[in-house]
């Protein structure tokens, strides 16, 4: 066999969409990819340096100041401390809260995604390129997993989870009980997108050569074939950030989600919600609106991300 030949078996045979000049030259021409881009990066940073961000901890219940519950925005507290945004009923600085709900709801929309995606990814490699009884298996647990949904397998997932475990611990493994009950429910896109793919490239030329020089069946699937499926994927993770980001705000509204004592942006919106018609507004309102800009600038930036992969808008 001739040296190019070899070659192509290295190589896949186009370069992925991402890996193309008129990518990056689409983002820069492009203003709400990059007014999108900069609000999901400012936020994403704002989350990663909230201990040095936040003016408090209020990671800890009994650091929180109960004479100082529920003050309006701009006020100083009791002991002269100052609360730009107001308190919450426990006391705790409402900035302080959203930059660490922040954080905690960007740590499980990004856990449940990349959860998912490594789940979906690897059936949907199995299943186009083995084909037959493996393939038959994940196509039907991806129909039946269709017929939930989602709200009601993380609901699901949440109450055996509370019926095995005491209530402490629970609490204590709430963030990685959400991101597990979320990536159960997002899975099966991934897992459909990439069978697709994997169908149409395991006969394509590049594959061929590689079977024959001996490459191993792993490193066909995961240096040769996913780099070119990559692209929907991409697509997909970022539109389903932003729906993991209202699914965990969603459980945790209903109560089974984040824990009270732990703020994420969907708890203090289920705290201030009971104080609302009280006067209080701004303990539900102004993370409802840090909620709405966070699923605003991802799902921006997803909408613009689809149509620059998408080969019959790229020309």
């Amino acid at each position: 066999m001739s040296d190019e030949t070899l070659e192509g078996a290295d190589a896949p045979e186009h370069p992925p969409a991402w890996w193309r000049g008129d990518f990056v030259h689409g983002f820069v021409r492009s203003p709400v990819a990059i007014v999108s881009a900069m609000i999901v990066a400012m936020l994403l940073l704002l989350a990663i340096f909230a201990p040095f961000v936040a003016p408090y901890d209020v990671r800890d219940p009994a650091k929180a100041n109960v004479v100082d519950a529920r003050l309006p925005p701009r006020s100083t507290g009791m002991f002269g401390d100052q609360y730009p945004l107001g308190t919450d009923p426990q006391g705790r600085d409402m900035l302080s809260a959203m930059i660490y709900g922040l954080r905690t709801s960007l740590l499980v929309g990004l856990g449940a995604v990349g959860l998912a995606a490594a789940c979906g990814i690897a059936m949907g490699l199995a299943g186009g390129y083995f084909g037959g009884t493996i393939d038959a298996v994940i196509t039907r647990a991806a129909d039946v997993q269709s017929s939930f949904p989602a709200i009601l397998i993380a609901l699901l997932i949440d109450g055996i989870t509370r019926t095995l475990m005491d209530r402490a611990t629970h609490e204590a493994l709430a963030v990685p009980i959400l991101i597990a009950a979320i990536a159960a429910s997002f899975w099966v896109q991934y897992a459909r997108v990439v069978r697709g793919l994997v169908l149409v490239e395991r006969g394509r030329e590049y594959v061929l050569a590689a079977r024959v020089t001996g490459v191993r069946t792993v490193s066909i699937l995961f240096r040769h074939i996913l780099p070119n499926v990559l692209g929907p994927v991409l697509v997909i993770a970022t539109i389903n950030l932003a729906l993991a980001i209202l699914t965990e705000a969603t459980l945790s509204f209903l109560g089974v989600g984040i824990p009270p004592t732990q703020p994420s942006l969907g708890s203090l919106v289920r705290i201030g919600n009971e104080f609302l018609f009280s006067g209080d507004w701004w303990i539900s309102l102004m993370p409802g609106g840090l909620l709405v800009v966070l699923s605003l600038g991802v799902n921006l930036f997803g909408d613009w991300l689809r149509d620059a992969l998408n080969p019959r808008l790229a020309s």
